[in-house]
């Protein structure tokens, strides 16, 4: 069974930090991930169903990039950390083993 990616991601960051401050980043996104592995009661294989990858990019540049594998959990949670060098707009792309993929933003201001 496929999941279409049209669940909304969670994120958990601060709208406002200081220049130079290490902020934490939680990002999370509901997704069974099968991993084609398991089979039902009745012995019927289940389908795989897994995300490839996690990209975050701050200002256009690259900060974290994930290959997911068979071991990932479901609803992967990930806890990060970026320093914070001015305004910065943060995007966050999860995309799926078929290609489809959901995205995210965040702003981050400086006092």
């Amino acid at each position: 069974m496929t999941v279409p990616l049209t669940g909304r991601p969670r994120l958990k960051l601060p709208s406002v930090a200081t220049v130079g401050e290490v902020v934490e980043i939680r990002t999370l996104l509901e997704h069974p991930m099968e991993t084609g592995l398991r089979k039902t009661p009745n012995g019927q294989p289940i389908a795989r169903d897994f995300l490839a990858s996690f990209i975050a990019e701050a200002n256009g540049a690259p900060v974290l990039n994930v290959d997911f594998r068979n071991a990932t959990s479901a609803n992967p949670y990930l806890i990060f950390h970026a320093r914070i060098s001015g305004p910065t707009d943060f995007r966050f792309v999860w995309t799926h083993e078929d290609g489809r993929s959901v995205d995210d933003v965040a702003h981050v201001d400086v006092k």
